[in-house]
């Protein structure tokens, strides 16, 4: 009988793959030995492969180009880099050694954007993209940053009354974009993006505001799906929903000629994962090509917006198994060193999946578990895989450690998670490891931060001298009003 770990990987999944492969009974993952990953710094345990996300970046421009010379496209292409997805310095450093532009959806993001132009890391004509609602700070900011001379900041406009707002703030004349309220895929519990200006007011709101305002000027249509660019009816129904409004607003509007598909490329969450890129790249600019020659306008320059699909696989977590607790007849638990909840979000807010793997032993037997976290809450557990509904490790043994591997888990989990500050039940944050090559392709680490102290999560929470020091001052104000 085939019993063990590697017999069932190999009976389900195409095995080895491109990122993955085993050497002995240990996984590498894009050549990185993982064991030794542990063995220098130890579990739990985060870390970012950077070459991976300047590899996606340069494998999504090359199918647009691809795309664009089959088709004789006539309009040019840019990469924006969605910076929700991780705000890091060594995420935006990597990306930006590419031909890249930025897209931003919060007030603190120029502050980032302004940061990384006195390096000199954006240039005066990258694009600088501002999505989301914007409250008065982000105005201020991006009305700074335009000020300051970065003409090629686009604020996407979202509501009836950021042009009045921007106009308040920047000194000349400036560029706009309008975002689209797409319609909701019909699972949702809406029917309409609360973001953006519904299809058929698009083209009244820029003859109200826009088309006779001597200030402003629409460069761009924002397109924004938020289940992403997958091939499925609703998809395309709406990306030819989106092409009308554009046709019918260029006709009237000789200013624009820029659409951004908003809405990322998925990532690989299972060994068994399928998705044709290029030919949805292909496709997509088949469609606007086609659209605008039926309509006999210019086809629009494209820009996309990739977050998860820049970021996301670049990232991996390490846990080892620390116990096994059989809870019944059928349920057996392998309690991780550290927690769900905390280190990966997504698994406990929108039942999201990463591929898992385990580190060691895939030459021993394997069971069905479930594998739990440290927090006391009942929903800190992860229970299936992507493509299946359970989970297989190897065999528990109190004597043989096994450690387990979470992959493409590079987006949002550190942000939403509350990088640097309070976890669930105060369970320390794991230490998290940057992994480069040099020029000559060789591996290079850096510990980037170590695991959470006591007195990390003690001075947060306003224990010890910081706390005495509020109190001091608090009873000095109180002394003063006496």
């Amino acid at each position: 009988m085939n019993t063990k770990y590697i017999d069932l990987i190999e009976q389900t999944y195409d095995f080895p793959q491109e990122e993955f492969t085993l050497e002995g009974e240990h996984l590498h993952f894009h050549g990185i030995d993982l064991k030794k990953l542990i063995a220098q710094y130890g579990s739990p345990l985060k870390f970012t492969y950077l070459p991976k996300i300047s590899e996606n970046i340069q494998r999504a421009q090359h199918w647009f180009k691809k795309a664009i010379d089959k088709y004789d496209y006539k309009g040019t292409y840019k990469y924006c880099y969605c910076t929700k997805s991780s705000h890091f310095q060594h995420v935006l450093h990597e990306a930006l050694k590419n031909t890249i532009h930025i897209e931003t959806s919060s007030a603190f993001d120029i502050n980032i954007v302004e940061e990384l132009k006195s390096v000199g890391k954006i240039k005066d004509d990258t694009y600088v993209l501002c999505n989301g609602f914007k409250r008065a700070q982000y105005i201020e900011n991006i009305g700074r940053l335009i000020n300051n001379g970065h003409r090629n900041c686009i604020p996407i406009i979202d509501n009836y009354e950021e042009i009045d707002l921007l106009s308040d703030v920047i000194k000349d004349d400036f560029q706009v974009g309008i975002r689209i309220a797409s319609e909701e895929e019909p699972k949702f519990e809406f029917y309409t993006s609360r973001l953006g200006i519904g299809y058929k007011n698009i083209v009244p709101f820029y003859e109200d505001q826009i088309k006779n305002n001597d200030k402003v000027e629409l460069k761009m249509l924002h397109f924004f799906i938020n289940t992403g660019i997958r091939d499925n009816a609703y998809y395309w129904n709406e990306l030819v929903k989106c092409l009308k409004v554009y046709v019918k607003l260029k006709k009237v509007c000789p200013s624009l000629d820029s659409l951004n598909i908003g809405g990322g490329f998925p990532i690989k969450n299972s060994l068994a994962f399928d998705y044709d890129y290029e030919y949805m790249v292909d496709e997509i600019i088949n469609q606007i090509n086609i659209t605008c020659a039926e309509a006999e306008v210019p086809v629009p320059n494209i820009f996309t917006e990739f977050g998860s699909f820049t970021v996301g696989e670049s990232g991996g977590a390490i846990y080892e198994i620390l116990y096994q607790k059989q809870q019944n007849d059928r349920e057996k638990w392998n309690m991780i060193d550290s927690s769900f909840i905390t280190t990966l979000p997504d698994t406990w807010a929108i039942n999201k999946r990463f591929i898992m793997l385990p580190i060691n032993r895939w030459n021993d037997e394997y069971e069905r578990v479930l594998l739990g976290g440290l927090t006391c809450d009942s929903d800190d557990y992860y229970n299936s895989e992507q493509n299946m509904n359970a989970i297989y490790l190897p065999k528990y043994k109190r004597d043989k450690p096994l450690y387990i591997g979470f992959f493409n888990t590079g987006a949002y989990q550190e942000t939403i998670g509350g990088y640097g500050g309070l976890q669930h039940c105060l369970i320390p944050q794991p230490k998290h490891v940057l992994i480069d090559r040099d020029d000559e392709g060789n591996l290079m680490t850096t510990l980037f931060n170590p695991q959470q102290k006591a007195e990390d999560l003690l001075k947060i929470l306003g224990y010890g001298s910081r706390f005495e020091v509020k109190q001091d001052t608090l009873e000095e104000l109180q002394d003063e009003v006496r």
